[in-house]
């Protein structure tokens, strides 16, 4: 069996679950407890420069 085949083989049985698994961690990482305080930074951090008050 060539390593092509082994890896189309490997792609072909536990790709998807991987890249799915992969998706999860990606989405969920932003939810986790420790992470509050560097959303909350993010979401104003376009705002950081602004001089425009309204």
């Amino acid at each position: 069996m060539s390593l092509y085949d082994q890896l189309r083989h490997f792609a072909d049985a536990h790709g998807l679950a991987v890249i799915f698994a992969l998706y999860l961690v990606l989405c969920l990482w932003h939810f986790r407890p420790g992470g509050t305080r560097n959303v909350e930074a993010a979401s104003i951090s376009i705002f950081k420069d602004d001089d425009d008050v309204q």
